[in-house]
């Protein structure tokens, strides 16, 4: 127990010392476990800081002056045009605009939504929310108008900012109608090509370029800034003193709990001597939910953002001079988590505006010099499918990142050859961790499609089915139980009971309460590990556990014709036993007969799984059901196949 505190203290007082982190008041100290209701303790108390402010001012160390490089960006369509870049200095400058015009049309404390694509526009936007001392709310521009109203709804979001349409390989797709369609809160509209909105707006909505307006007779800020703190603080401590433990939602009367670290002061203007802001708000950002019903809010703090970036910095080695892509949105985990990861650490952020699925995506990441990029195994897939990045030359890829599903082994080979197999690191976490748990680092030998290490300092053990822990160097499968102790973990919800969905049943593990997180691990005989998919995602095949993941990584291998498969378990209507039932994708304009598929399936798990499993069904489809984050849902699946199997037998 005095060893893991003394790691904590002296491990997280050197990372707070290699980001660009500006304490207006230091933390107390690092961790603080005397409360024994908080199973995570409570992380840097008295700590006062804007993590916007920290992102936006230049440091010695890292290394961030006014003219320093932090964006680079291009256009769809634009493929042989330069890069674009954008200095600290114009990034600031951008931010504060934006924070000001805020100020003239929202109130301190309001829950403010982002529905849009991850733009230069939308990261400034990012920025000024935080900023200006105000709470984002991050939503999939993927989203339907149903899925929209849900997390303005229950964030009680008093704004959203939005485009008028996505455009994605020249073609326009609706995005400001979902958000009409969704709710009557003021949308601010920024058009996603030229400077004209390409629709009408409501009345009460607002254009990008009058929004701004607002703020043309404001100060714009250079190397200091005209937004302030105001003189009374949103939230305080029972002692009268400013603290980082925030518990207010949309104003200081509310009793909704929101967070830790987000409590900011709202701008002030025309002011003489311009002081910073003092705290910082930060997010609310949505998973899905455990069971039916709404997504779960999970409000994410200063420390999340922390916890981000140190993660970049010690796992992938991000630095200065690097650059750093990630075709991703700000309403998933990931947006946030690289935004920080480049701002705080001095890396410069590339963006492409447009789809990562083809060509000029690739020739953006060789003309931009990107040296660490993030993918999904799907669009990965896409890419070795369609050999539309052939040619390129990314030799200045230091390291891939890759997260969101499970890795295809020979995907990840062909991806790492892309620029002279270097080496892929896997991630595995969750938008209530503010990152991950569990992945890969460069200081380790890497294995495809598989993980190394729990990321530093979380720790976790594999429980078998009486919930007791595997010991730690032995091979094994079975539910991940998270050590409680996670800088930047969800401590509330602000729509459910945490200590429910996170805590009540687990077991305890060395005086710990273990905290849940609903993966399914493998342990491997050489120390790797390997997600095998969701707890609900497991299926018992003649009296044996085994996962949709497992089976699926066999199936994918068993014939060059398919693309992916998914499989899922269902119970005969008449019962008995579960029954395997595989799903199959076929590479476009391919053919196969679905017993030949399924003799193919049952050879491969019986040779390199187990002899007893058998598959029962095989259907081939075009494309699977899937969330915005790209993963596979196979609830939905199962649902379906179920409705099929109730058919006949009711024939």
């Amino acid at each position: 127990h005095f060893n893991l505190f003394t790691f904590f203290q002296i491990y997280w007082s050197i990372l707070l010392k290699e980001l660009s982190l500006i304490f207006r008041k230091d933390p107390k100290c690092i961790l603080d476990t005397t409360d024994k209701s908080r199973h995570g303790g409570t992380w840097m108390p008295g700590a006062v800081l804007n993590i916007a402010e920290c992102c936006l001012l230049p440091t010695i160390h890292p290394r961030k002056q006014d003219d320093s490089v932090v964006i680079t960006w291009r256009d769809e369509g634009y493929d042989d045009a330069s890069v674009n870049h954008l200095t600290l200095k114009e990034l600031r400058e951008n931010v504060m605009k934006v924070a000001n015009a805020l100020d003239t049309t929202f109130s301190k404390g309001d829950a403010i939504a982002i529905d849009m694509p991850m733009t230069v526009n939308a990261v400034t936007i990012y920025l000024a929310i935080v900023l200006g001392g105000f709470i984002v709310v991050s939503i999939a521009d993927s989203f339907a108008a149903k899925e929209i109203a849900t997390r303005l709804r229950v964030s009680n979001a008093k704004g959203i900012f939005t485009q008028d349409f996505i455009v994605r390989g020249g073609r326009k797709f609706p995005l400001y109608s979902r958000v009409v369609e969704a709710t009557q809160c003021k949308a601010i509209v920024l058009p996603a090509i030229g400077k004209d909105l390409g629709l009408q707006i409501r009345e009460h909505d607002s254009s990008w370029e009058d929004f701004l307006s607002c703020a043309d007779n404001l100060p714009r800020g250079g190397s200091s800034t005209g937004v302030t703190t105001s003189d009374e603080p949103l939230v305080h401590d029972p002692n009268g003193e400013d603290t980082v433990e925030g518990r207010a939602f949309g104003s200081t009367d509310e009793e909704i709990p929101v967070a830790e670290s987000i409590v900011t002061c709202k701008p002030k203007r025309n002011v003489g001597k311009p002081e910073w802001l003092t705290k910082a708000k930060a997010m609310v950002a949505y998973a899905l939910p455990i069971v039916e019903g709404d997504p779960k809010a999970i409000p994410w703090t200063a420390l999340s953002s922390i916890r981000g970036a140190c993660e970049s910095w010690a796992h992938y080695d991000i630095q200065q001079e690097d650059v750093y892509c990630w075709p991703t949105s700000l309403g998933w985990v990931v947006g946030p988590f690289i935004l920080y990861s480049c701002f705080l650490t001095g890396t410069t952020l590339a963006l492409y505006h447009g789809s990562p699925l083809g060509r000029g995506f690739g020739k953006f990441v060789k003309d931009a010099g990107v040296t660490h990029l993030g993918t999904v195994p799907s669009i990965v897939k896409t890419w070795k499918r369609t050999r539309c990045m052939d040619g390129l030359n990314w030799t200045k890829i230091k390291s891939f990142v890759t997260s969101g599903e499970a890795s295809n082994v020979d995907d990840d080979l062909w991806l790492s050859s892309r620029a002279s197999y270097k080496p892929i690191i896997e991630i595995c976490g969750g938008t209530e961790l503010g990152s991950s748990y569990i992945q890969g680092i460069v200081l380790q030998p890497q294995a495809f499609g598989a993980l190394s290490t729990p990321s530093m300092t979380t720790g976790f053990v594999i429980l078998d089915d009486r919930g007791i822990a595997y010991p730690n160097n032995k091979p094994c499968v079975g539910e991940v139980g998270l050590f409680p102790l996670i800088l930047g973990a969800t401590d509330r919800l602000l729509n459910a009971d945490h200590e429910e969905v996170y805590f009540k049943g687990m077991p305890i593990y060395n005086g710990m309460n273990l905290r849940r997180h609903g993966d399914i691990i493998k342990r491997t005989v050489g120390g790797f590990y390997e997600v095998q998919g969701r707890a609900d995602d497991t299926m018992n095949l003649g009296g044996i556990k085994t996962s949709s993941v497992e089976i699926e990584r066999v199936c994918d291998r068993a014939d060059e014709n398919i693309v992916e498969t998914a499989a899922i378990s269902v119970k005969p209507v008449n019962g008995g036993p579960e029954q395997l039932v595989i799903l199959v994708v076929l590479k476009e304009g391919l053919r196969c007969k679905p017993d030949q598929l399924k003799t193919k399936f049952s050879r491969a798990i019986q040779n390199n799984l187990n002899p007893l499993f058998k598959v029962s069904y095989v259907k081939i489809v075009s494309e699977f059901p899937r969330t915005a984050t790209n993963k596979l849902l196979r609830r939905v699946l199962r649902d379906q196949i179920k409705r099929e199997f109730a058919l006949p037998s009711k024939l």
